[in-house]
């Protein structure tokens, strides 16, 4: 009965880190981010080049920079960017004034349409790593307990402290190896 209330407890946390993630790092804050990026990125090829719109070679430039920051950001593997031919279909869709060039809100345009199923594949990740890690935590917690040595110290180890301590272990385990990508 104790297990079941401990995984209850610990659902129940990872219910709430999950809402409270999704209120404090909603739409709202994936916008933000995208516009920061967007506008960095664009500034700087308009800068570099004295063009207020960028081309079909600025722009898939631009898009592996877009990637570049994105994977800074984001935890986990590493995202690819899309090919060049992807990116030029892309850019026909959102070049609304059909000039061949796209301008800032074009390409913020383009950038989110880009990235949609990155932030999926994003969250779905970190969704893995807060709610799965945390149960694994528990059931090896329950194992390692009988091991000489280290089972003292993880039978003394409340289950709350146990189960973060891996969860973070695991995020900075998937963050090491995208610094070794």
């Amino acid at each position: 009965m104790g297990q079941i209330l401990e995984k209850f407890q610990v659902l129940q946390q990872s219910k709430a880190v999950g809402q409270i993630i999704e209120k404090i790092q909603g739409k709202e804050w994936r916008q933000k981010q995208l516009r920061k990026i967007t506008d960095s990125v664009f500034d700087r090829f308009t800068n570099e080049t004295g063009s207020a719109n960028l081309t079909f070679e600025d722009l898939y430039i631009s898009v592996l920079f877009v990637y570049n920051d994105i994977n800074k950001r984001l935890p986990g593997a590493h995202l690819d960017p899309p090919s060049k031919a992807q990116v030029r279909t892309m850019m026909q869709d959102c070049d609304v004034n059909l000039d061949g060039v796209l301008d800032r809100e074009e390409f913020v345009k383009f950038v989110l349409q880009l990235t949609k199923d990155t932030f999926i594949t994003a969250s779905q990740r970190l969704l893995v790593t807060l709610l799965v890690t945390p149960i694994v935590a528990l059931v090896t917690k329950r194992a390692t307990e009988g091991i000489p040595g280290v089972g003292g110290v993880v039978h003394k180890l409340p289950s709350s402290v146990h189960a973060s301590l891996v969860t973070f272990a695991a995020v900075m385990f998937q963050n090491s190896g995208q610094a070794i990508n």
